[in-house]
C-alpha cells in the first residue's frame, strides 16, 4: 500500500504558496498528496505536477459538493457540470482518482431519510457522468459520511449498492475510517465486504487525530482491507484545527495535537510500522 497525506491539514484552498510543503511531506514517509480544493478558480494544475514530480511524489484530487451542488437536488445538471470540472482538474494534475462525497452536500441534513425518487436520481446522474470519466481514465471515489455529516449515503453497506447500480468500472469507494467507526458495527468485516469496488482509503483516527493515538481498529481495518484485495492509498485526512472555516466545517473545537501537522506526522510514524 501506498501513504498519502490530505493538504486540508494545511490549508482549506491548496493554492501556489502551499507547494513549498511537498519537500517536508516527502521527508515524513509519504508517498503522495491528497490535494484537496472545493472550486477550480485559478487552479494552479501545472505548478502542482511539476513539484510533485520534483519531489518524487504522486498526486490524487479530494474535492465535495458544498452549497446547492447535489445530484439529488433540483438542480443536478450543475452538480454534474461540477464533477466534470473535477475530473478535467484530476487530469491536469496527473492524478488517476477524484475522491469525495459526490451525492448531496457535506452538511446537508433535511431531518428524513432519502427517498426513493432521490437515490434514483442520483444513481441515473453518475451513469451519466461515469462516460466522462471513463474518457479521462480518472477513478471517482465516492465517500459515505457519517449520519451527522449527511442523510444520503452512511455506511459501506449502502455505498456498495449505490456504486453496483451505477455499474460503472471507473466509480468506486472510499472508505474513511472515522465515518466507519461511528456508522459500521464492525469497519474490517464492512471493508472486506467492498471487495474490487473499495478504490480509496482514508484512515482517521476516532477523533480526526493521529491515527494510532484513538480507538479506531486498525487490526480490523487492515484485516479487512487485505481480505478485499486492497492495494492502493491509506491517506490521513484531518483538518487544521486553527483554520477558522475548516474548524467549523469539521465541528473540531479543541486541539488534536500541538500542530496541526504532528497528526499527519506522527501517524505516518504509526502506520508505516503497521503497513510494514
Amino acid at each position: 500500500m501506498k501513504l498519502g497525506v490530505n493538504t486540508l491539514i494545511w490549508t482549506a484552498r491548496f493554492e501556489r504558496e502551499h507547494l513549498v510543503l511537498f519537500p517536508e511531506i516527502k521527508a515524513h514517509g509519504f508517498d503522495g498528496v491528497e490535494v484537496a480544493r472545493f472550486d477550480f478558480e485559478d487552479f494552479p494544475a501545472q505548478e502542482i505536477r511539476r513539484a510533485a514530480a520534483d519531489n518524487g511524489l504522486e498526486l490524487i484530487l479530494c474535492t465535495a459538493f458544498t452549497g446547492d451542488l447535489s445530484l439529488a437536488g433540483s438542480n443536478p445538471d450543475k452538480a454534474k457540470a461540477f464533477l466534470k470540472q473535477a475530473c478535467d482538474a484530476a487530469v491536469s494534475i496527473g492524478a488517476d482518482t477524484l475522491v469525495g462525497p459526490f451525492c448531496t452536500p457535506v452538511g446537508y441534513l433535511p431531518g428524513r431519510r432519502r427517498t426513493t425518487e432521490e437515490w434514483n436520481q442520483v444513481v441515473s446522474s453518475l451513469q451519466e457522468i461515469a462516460p466522462y470519466f471513463a474518457g479521462a481514465n480518472i477513478r471517482m471515489a465516492i465517500e459515505p459520511l457519517n449520519r451527522f455529516e449527511t442523510f444520503f449515503l452512511n455506511t459501506a453497506a449502502d455505498a456498495l449498492a449505490l456504486v453496483n447500480a451505477v455499474a460503472s468500472p471507473h466509480v468506486g469507494i472510499l472508505y474513511d475510517s472515522f465515518h466507519a467507526n461511528i456508522e459500521e458495527q464492525k469497519i474490517g468485516p464492512a471493508a472486506a465486504s467492498l471487495g474490487q469496488a473499495l478504490f480509496h482509503v482514508h484512515t482517521c483516527e476516532n477523533d480526526r487525530g493521529a491515527p494510532g493515538s484513538g480507538h479506531v481498529d486498525w487490526d480490523g481495518l487492515f484485516e479487512g482491507l487485505d481480505a478485499a484485495g486492497y492495494d492502493g492509498w491509506c491517506v490521513i485526512e484531518s483538518f487544521g484545527f486553527n483554520i477558522k472555516e475548516i474548524a467549523a466545517a469539521a465541528c473540531i473545537w479543541r486541539d488534536l495535537a500541538p500542530t496541526p501537522a504532528d497528526i499527519a506526522w506522527e501517524g505516518a510514524k504509526f502506520l508505516r510500522r503497521r503497513l510494514g
